[in-house]
């Protein structure tokens, strides 16, 4: 049974489809999911890679994220949390993860292939590497 699930979301389209994916879940009434945005700090900036949250411009503030966060935690059907923190965005998932000793993170790729794959890394590959529980990664839409 999932007690707990860490669900990392971005201020891009694929935060949508990770929602939908965690409403597919059937989840029990005592489960507890707890919804997480991390801002990129300067020294996580230098290198952003494509998959990576974008730096906080003026139209993308704390606040914008911390409503859009909040608009989902209002239909989920189970006890929720947000947790909004600033760090690399994978070491700040994976170390949430190990706080709140979740059951599962369910976080979205963007689907970069190839090249740019290898060249920019991922956020979810390196979750799923480094994380201590199962990770659920939602792809984009075709």
């Amino acid at each position: 049974m999932l007690k707990t699930i860490l669900v990392a979301l971005d201020d891009s389209e694929i935060a949508d489809r990770v929602i939908q994916t965690l409403d597919d879940l059937v989840l029990s009434s005592n489960t507890k999911v707890i919804l997480c945005h991390v801002f990129p700090t300067a020294e996580s900036e230098i290198e952003l890679p494509a998959d990576r949250p974008h730096p906080e411009s003026p139209n993308v503030s704390y606040f914008h994220i911390e409503k859009h966060l909040q608009s989902y935690q209002e239909k989920l059907p189970v006890e929720s949390e947000l947790e909004l923190v600033n760090g690399d965005p994978a070491d700040e998932i994976v170390r949430l993860a190990n706080i709140y000793k979740v059951d599962l993170v369910v976080i979205g790729s963007r689907g970069l292939t190839g090249m740019k794959r290898i060249v920019l890394g991922s956020v979810s590959t390196q979750v799923m590497e480094e994380a201590n529980c199962s990770v659920l990664v939602v792809k984009p839409g075709k």
